[in-house]
């Protein structure tokens, strides 16, 4: 009996034994569990961040104020294709590519032997004509001399009077000839000024002074301007007037209210784009074109360059007043998603520098920035939390 109760009785001695055993594995599972998330931590802080960049680059302040931009085209309001009234084959061609030439100046010359013959023909005709003309004039005057002998011996009765009148029938006729004669003379200095004119017409002259754009046709080839044929040119070559280029630009129906007459304009050139260049609009096509539904606006130039050429593509800005001489350089911008609290995170080699910058005015949809960094520099986009010193790798699209 008393060995069954010692049997139930609880051993209070054996409880704190088991209870820090207990607590000893927790303390060890908590100690592992802090070193595993520190472990991670450092990790994590080691991995670089995806992350959106873009470059520090430069923006024109004419674009804070431009109302509208057209695209367009370089033309000369001056332009010709230059070819002979005559047709013949072309003998010389003095021009090229690229020639100057000045108004009046012969370019070319087509065979004219034969025109010449006809102008050598022609001044022998006007000198037979004017021989004859001399002549004629010689034989009125002894007849007017004889006239008046007739009337004196008339008057002294030595003659009768159907002598005197042969005498004044004689006159007349003289006087007859020699305005034929006359007239065959101006005949013939007309037909000299005929030939003359076709001899011209085979030398091929620059109606203005420019420069020539195209060659179309070469030495030996036939020239028919009027009735061409299959094996015959046209034109010799086209030329412009250096003086009168001009952009034409379209403008769409539904901008027509933020571009006029005169307004002050910046003409960027896709060859030349770091030539950016004044302009105005210098008039306004009345008509619309139907089928693209915008009208030509030509803009001309107020600050000419040499290397402008013909049918070169522009883009016109329509700006809100005319730009101010320190408006007339680019400034350096960047894209505002770079900003976080008057800094920006550039990057070099990787690892993200917080670097304080200097502000300007707004430049379009960039950010003028004064100080702090420099061109072609590399910034972060968005950097939210991003830290200084932080690794970064360039997140993909």
């Amino acid at each position: 009996m008393t060995d069954n109760l010692k049997q139930l009785a609880i051993d209070r001695t054996a409880q704190p034994n088991k209870r820090r055993k207990r607590w000893g594995k927790w303390r060890i599972a908590l100690v592992v569990l802090v070193l595993a998330g520190g472990a991670l931590l450092f990790s994590q802080r080691g991995r670089p961040v995806a992350v959106q960049t873009a470059k520090v680059t430069q923006a024109w302040p004419s674009s804070a104020l431009s109302d509208l931009t057209a695209t367009g085209y370089v033309v000369a309001q001056k332009k010709a294709a230059i070819a002979s009234k005559g047709t013949g084959r072309l003998e010389w061609l003095g021009v090229r590519e690229g020639s100057q030439v000045k108004e009046g100046e012969v370019i070319a010359r087509l065979e004219s032997a034969d025109l010449q013959a006809q102008v050598a023909q022609a001044v022998a005709n006007v000198e037979a004509a004017r021989a004859r003309l001399k002549q004629t004039e010689a034989e009125a005057l002894e007849a007017e001399r004889a006239f008046r002998r007739s009337q004196e011996l008339l008057a002294q009765g030595f003659i009768a009077g159907a002598s005197h009148d042969n005498a004044i029938s004689r006159t007349k006729q003289a006087a007859a000839l020699v305005g034929a004669q006359a007239a065959a003379v101006r005949q013939a200095e007309a037909a000299l000024t005929q030939a003359r004119v076709g001899l011209e017409n085979a030398y091929i002259r620059a109606p203005f002074s420019g420069v020539v754009l195209t060659k179309t046709a070469n030495v030996g080839d036939v020239i028919s301007p009027f009735n061409a044929s299959a094996d015959s040119k046209g034109a010799v070559v086209s030329m412009a007037d250096m003086t009168t280029l001009e952009v034409e630009a379209d403008v769409s129906e539904a901008s027509l209210f933020k571009a006029k007459q005169d307004q002050p304009c910046e003409i960027q050139l896709d060859a030349l784009p770091d030539l950016r260049l004044l302009g105005r609009v210098s008039s306004i096509v009345p008509s619309v074109d139907r089928s693209k539904a915008t009208v030509t606006f030509k803009i001309g130039f107020i600050e000419k360059d040499p290397r402008i050429l013909p049918e070169m593509s522009a883009k016109v800005s329509f700006l809100s007043r005319q730009l101010k001489v320190d408006e007339r350089k680019p400034r350096l911008a960047i894209n505002p998603k770079a900003l976080s609290q008057g800094a920006v995170f550039v990057v070099r080699e990787g690892i993200a520098h917080r670097t304080v910058v200097q502000l300007g005015g707004k430049l379009g949809d960039m950010q003028e920035v004064r100080a702090g960094i420099k061109l072609d520099e590399v910034v972060v986009l968005e950097p939210g939390d991003l830290k200084d010193g932080a690794r970064i790798v360039e997140a993909k699209p």
